[in-house]
Parts: structure tokens; C-alpha cells; sequence
């Protein structure tokens, strides 16, 4: 597991993890679908918490 010292500060964040065992797949809260599944196995998902890094949001630059 990371620490503050290899990469920043970690948040509790809401995720939607699968339920197979077998599948290890995991996706933040602000990236599912309604009806969420695995996007490995395409099984159900189970909403949880997981100490992640903040994302760091990137703003595109309008043409000029």
C-alpha cells in the first residue's frame, strides 16, 4: 500500500468494485454508470470505499 511519502495524500473515496472473487476490477464513483458492471468480467458491482489519490483535473485550452 502506498504511503503519504511515495505519491501525495490518499482520500476515502466511493468506488463500485466487482463481486467474483476471481476479478479484481474496480472503478471510482465519478466514472460509473448508473447500472454499473465490470468492465473486466461484466459481472455485478458492489459499491464501497478505497484510500486513493486525489485526480488531479486537466482543463483543455480552447483554440484559438
Amino acid at each position: 500500500m502506498a504511503s503519504q511519502d511515495e505519491g501525495g495524500k490518499l482520500y476515502l473515496t466511493k468506488i463500485w468494485k466487482c463481486k467474483s472473487p476471481d476479478c479484481k476490477a474496480w472503478v471510482r464513483e465519478e466514472f460509473a454508470t448508473e447500472a454499473q458492471k465490470c468492465p473486466m468480467c461484466k459481472g455485478d458491482m458492489l459499491r464501497t470505499m478505497k484510500h486513493l489519490p486525489a485526480l488531479v483535473k486537466k482543463v483543455k485550452s480552447k483554440p484559438r
